[in-house]
């Protein structure tokens, strides 16, 4: 796949390539978010479902978002525990996938790809935002 990217969990068990670029990339501090991954924020890349071919068994844990009430399935090794990504009730015909668990995750790049800043209002304050960058309190306009 020529814009094809792969990537998987710490242990190997799960493994996963996509077989396009991200439609957007989405840099996002909400509490949800800084809680899954243990970090100030994440950085998921979106793609359509069809378009991720994973290898392995993921588990999945269902949580209702506290903002719109709406579900998120996370999916994750059971071996190793590592995030891949998530689906979400309002974009279900897509996948968010963590963007550090590509092998090389340097090819994600706001030079290249449309990268938005999102939840910033549950952003930790030791956390910027680069200078000029699509920003929003909270999700942006649909």
């Amino acid at each position: 796949m020529a814009n094809g990217h792969e990537g998987g969990c710490l242990c190997g068990a799960v493994r996963y390539e996509t077989g396009s670029d991200p439609l957007r990339v989405s840099v996002c501090h909400c509490t949800w978010c800084q809680r899954r991954t243990g970090s100030a924020f994440a950085v998921e890349a979106l793609f359509e479902k069809s378009q991720i071919v994973i290898v392995g068994t993921t588990s999945k844990f269902r949580s209702n978002s506290d903002e719109s009430g709406r579900w998120i399935d996370l999916e994750f090794c059971p071996k190793c525990g590592t995030n891949i990504g998530f689906t979400f009730e309002r974009l279900p015909s897509h996948r968010m996938i963590d963007s550090g668990t590509f092998d090389d995750p340097s090819w994600i790049n706001p030079d290249r790809f449309d990268f938005r800043y999102v939840y910033l209002r549950s952003a930790q304050c030791w956390s910027e935002v680069p200078p000029g960058a699509k920003a929003f309190e909270a999700f942006f306009p649909t």
